[in-house]
């Protein structure tokens, strides 16, 4: 069995040198705690920057610092002051963090920064590869090191990949600006599965995805070559059971162990009975919508002045990237608001806001947790925000009123807390009265209900929950019908293919010979396809066949002069050994006049689309639309041109981005077994991509070898997976 390997930008230790020797102090953050039962064990590896650059490492203590990681189940990722610069600060920070948070207007669109990123990401990587087998299952954690999961693949392409992004994934409309977007998306889809906080990010993603790749996507699922990536939310928990106990264990203090800021909290209570405490919480950070919260905090205080020297706002923000600039201009701009309002509103005996500008340990926040009345978190935009979390779980006797920005991934699995837009000030202003005055009994009610929560969805179920879907996507294939071509099939088929005494091949066109281009008329045949076809037309005892929905003009002006047997439309014309087109079935095409316009309605209303005619069938193509607008008009006429047809024989078949109406009487499985009748054929073989081909699928005998090109549900007994491996398969048979 493998072993199990997380990566993130930093590990979960803290190396601190002194006196020439080293120590490694594991970390106590969330994302430290939630993989403490995945990493442990001696079948976890955790690989990440050390926090030590090249420049800040002793030369003689590497290998002391790599044995006490090592000691510790980590395997450091080197990495200089430059890269650091690039990497971490400058593309991760400058860049991804504000775009992905919604801040357009401070992403630095840099090309060093981007260069540095996947040069560093391509370090993570080959560390991964290092230390890896193809049977471990390997965790790549954050936006840090979205470009790994391909980087990784190309050279363990059987190996299981998973990625959680830990911040927001913006809309399309927002990750399009991004110049390297796509090698974003082909970075990260290098894994087999893909975790999110919320369903809204995970949206966001498949949306970019369809938009920017053109991959296709079934609900949480995208096809991809031979691959299927799942996508999925795991909203991340805490660790419920450490803080719940903290609490208890702080409630229980004597008062000489009373810490000095409990004191002054407790003092603060007594002098004041009737004075309520907020707590704010954040890293100091544009995304938290700390100023936001100030300002809106002078609002209340305007609009219900009665609460004057009745609350308390105390806010804690944590410091946070102090060298990159838009972080020192909002401590500027906090440490100014906090001055005014405080300058303005204080009294003799009251100050309104009381500011740290620190980190606190763990039991100082605890003292806060449990000593303040409400907490007040209004974030801008956030992936999770645990302290919402925190807050709740540290409430032993049930009571405290959660005020929580709706724009906080929590917000979504948090609805018993009071939800407030952080841009409107009137609304915050009004929440904060309600929750001032909220009975206890109402308090109590909401909280219980957000605890049972916490403690069943904690972080370790939560690491759990990631790590099962991760194991099922070992077993993609389990998912399908059809059995993938493997190599030893192939050869099997080829074998078959040599001592076979007649055979038949039917050889749909588009998505399977060639693939797919806007322009269908731009989808022409190659050389290196038109040398293959001559190979396989001119075996002995071989019937080849071109089955394809295409128009007969055009099959008739890339092959005609071939010579290759055609069916086109479906299996309405034929034609044989370079001959004219005959009709293989009398159709009929009175219909066409009713359903055209129809057609020109949708495409007036769908821009991208367009209608293809045919002799007997009509073609509604949108390839060009929007991914998610054409499907939603496809649903749309699929549904009004079944009411419309009624009794008149005809059938609407879904293709690839593409809807045909034609004859129901004609289908490409009549024709071929048409075809399979004229001779007795010990070979039959069909290939081709989308539903239309199902029909033969289904209509040619068992013992027929038929596949599917792409991973979807099939009648075919085989699949391979695109383009390429359909012409290597072909190759076998043309050279056997």
């Amino acid at each position: 069995m493998g072993k199990t390997i997380i990566i993130s930008n930093r590990l979960p230790v803290q190396l601190q040198i002194s006196n020439g020797t080293i120590n490694a102090i594991p970390s106590v953050g969330g994302l430290a705690t939630g993989m403490k039962s995945v990493h442990s064990g001696s079948d976890g590896l955790w690989i990440g920057w050390s926090g030590l650059t090249d420049e800040e490492t002793p030369p003689e203590l590497e290998k002391d610092i790599d044995k006490a990681l090592a000691e510790n189940g980590c395997a450091n990722v080197k990495l200089n002051a430059e890269e650091i610069e690039g990497f971490y600060f400058g593309f991760s920070n400058r860049t991804v963090w504000p775009l992905f948070h919604y801040f357009l207007e401070y992403s630095e669109f840099e090309l060093d920064f981007w260069n540095t990123y996947k040069a560093v990401n391509q370090k993570f990587a080959d560390a991964i590869i290092e230390q890896s087998d193809e049977d471990d299952t390997i965790w790549v954690h954050d936006y840090q090191l979205m470009l790994v999961p391909q980087m990784v693949r190309e050279k363990r392409p059987n190996t299981t990949i998973g990625f959680f992004l830990h911040i927001p994934f913006p809309s399309y409309e927002i990750f399009r600006t991004l110049p390297w977007r796509e090698e974003i998306l082909e970075g990260l889809l290098g894994s087999d599965l893909i975790g999110f906080h919320t369903y809204d990010y995970e949206r966001h993603f498949l949306s970019s995805v369809r938009r920017l790749l053109g991959l296709d996507v079934s609900f949480n699922d995208i096809y991809l070559d031979n691959r299927v990536i799942k996508v999925d939310s795991f909203p991340m928990g805490i660790d419920y059971k450490k803080f719940r106990d903290a609490a208890i264990l702080h409630s229980s203090k004597s008062e000489d162990e009373r810490s000095d800021l409990q004191m002054r909290l407790d003092n603060h209570k007594a002098s004041a009975p009737d004075t309520k405490l907020i707590l704010s919480i954040d890293r100091l950070d544009y995304s938290k919508g700390i100023a936001k919260r100030i300002n809106a905090f002078e609002y209340f205080l305007n609009k219900y002045p009665e609460y004057r020297e009745k609350v308390r706002l105390i806010m804690l923000a944590v410091p946070s990237r102090s060298n990159v600039p838009q972080y020192q201009l909002l401590k500027k701009e906090i440490d100014e608001l906090v001055g005014r309002i405080n300058g303005e509103l204080s009294t003799v005996n009251w100050t309104p806001i009381w500011y740290f500008y620190r980190s606190l340990p763990f039991d100082n926040l605890i003292d806060l947790y449990t000593s303040s009345d409400i907490a007040w978190l209004t974030p801008l935009r956030d992936g999770m925000n645990l302290v919402a979390k925190e807050y709740i779980a540290t409430r032993t006797d049930k009571t405290g009123v959660l005020i929580l920005s709706e724009m906080a991934g929590s917000a979504y699995e948090m609805n018993e807390a009071l939800l407030i837009n952080p841009n409107n000030f009137e609304e915050q202003a009004d929440t904060l009265k309600k929750a001032l005055n909220m009975p206890v009994e109402e308090q109590i009610a909401r909280n219980e209900f957000l605890q049972n929560r916490l403690e069943r969805y904690n972080v370790e179920v939560w690491a759990k929950e990631f790590m099962r879907a991760l194991k099922e996507k070992k077993d993609v294939g389990s998912s399908f019908i059809s059995q993938k071509m493997s190599n030893d099939i192939l050869n099997n088929i080829g074998d078959e293919y040599t001592k076979a005494k007649k055979r038949l091949l039917f050889l749909d066109y588009d998505g399977t010979l060639v693939g797919f281009h806007k322009d269908p008329q731009k989808a022409a045949p190659d050389e290196e396809l038109y040398e293959l076809l001559d190979q396989l037309q001119h075996q002995k005892d071989t019937s080849l066949f071109l089955i394809s929905g295409r128009d007969k003009q055009t099959f008739g002006r890339w092959f005609l002069p071939k010579k290759y047997n055609m069916i086109v439309e479906h299996g309405v014309w034929i034609s044989r050994e370079g001959q004219e087109f005959k009709m293989l079935e009398q159709v009929k095409g009175e219909w066409m006049a009713k359903i055209r316009p129809v057609l020109e309605s949708f495409v007036d209303r769908t821009p991208g689309s367009f209608i293809e005619e045919k002799n007997y069938s009509l073609a509604w193509h949108y390839r060009n639309t929007d991914p998610d607008f054409g499907e939603k008009r496809a649903t749309e006429l699929n549904t009004v041109l079944r009411s419309l047809i009624g009794n008149d024989d005809i059938s609407v078949l879904n293709g690839n981005k593409v809807m045909e109406i034609k004859s129901s009487n004609v289908n490409k499985g009549r024709a071929a077994t048409r075809m399979l009748s004229e001779d007795d054929y010990d070979f039959v073989f069909a290939i081709g991509d989308d539903w239309t081909d199902e029909f033969m699928f289904q209509e040619l005998p068992e013992s027929a070898i038929t596949v599917k090109v792409g991973l979807k549900k099939t009648h075919a007994r085989y699949h391979v997976e695109n383009t390429r491996r359909v012409r290597e398969l072909l190759t076998r048979f043309a050279k056997p």
